[in-house]
């Protein structure tokens, strides 16, 4: 993205638009993927354990809907959203806040590219 940012032919805010927009739909994928996770638990093969799951299921319950202003968080901000899913969190409710965490960092990073190589 920053390469492209430096390019001043191109649009900041189409360039913000489409970062945002693109990672926020790899969160709807992590989403959709947590809606499935369930009905596999009970293999020999699944990677997570009940226990991981239910604690993962605790902290997001204790901080609600709002976690996922976080997903922009390297990391920790996929297993937000795949969390969201497997506790059938509102559509309604995932993607203007993952929009919204996913617009913030890309316009902070723009920002910051421009503070530091363009002004």
């Amino acid at each position: 993205m920053l390469y492209y940012a430096s390019d001043t032919a191109n649009s900041w805010l189409l360039l913000w638009g489409l970062a945002s927009v693109g990672n926020t739909l790899g969160a709807l994928t992590n989403w959709l993927l947590g809606g499935f996770l369930l009905r596999y638990e009970s293999h020999k093969w699944f990677p997570v354990s009940a226990d991981h799951r239910q604690k993962a299921e605790r902290v997001f319950n204790r901080y609600g809907v709002w976690s996922l202003l976080l997903t922009w968080l390297p990391v920790v901000g996929d297993g937000i959203a795949l969390v969201s899913g497997v506790l059938r969190t509102s559509i309604w409710y995932f993607l203007p806040l993952v929009f919204i965490g996913k617009a913030a960092r890309y316009a902070l990073v723009l920002w910051g590219h421009y503070w530091l190589f363009v002004n």
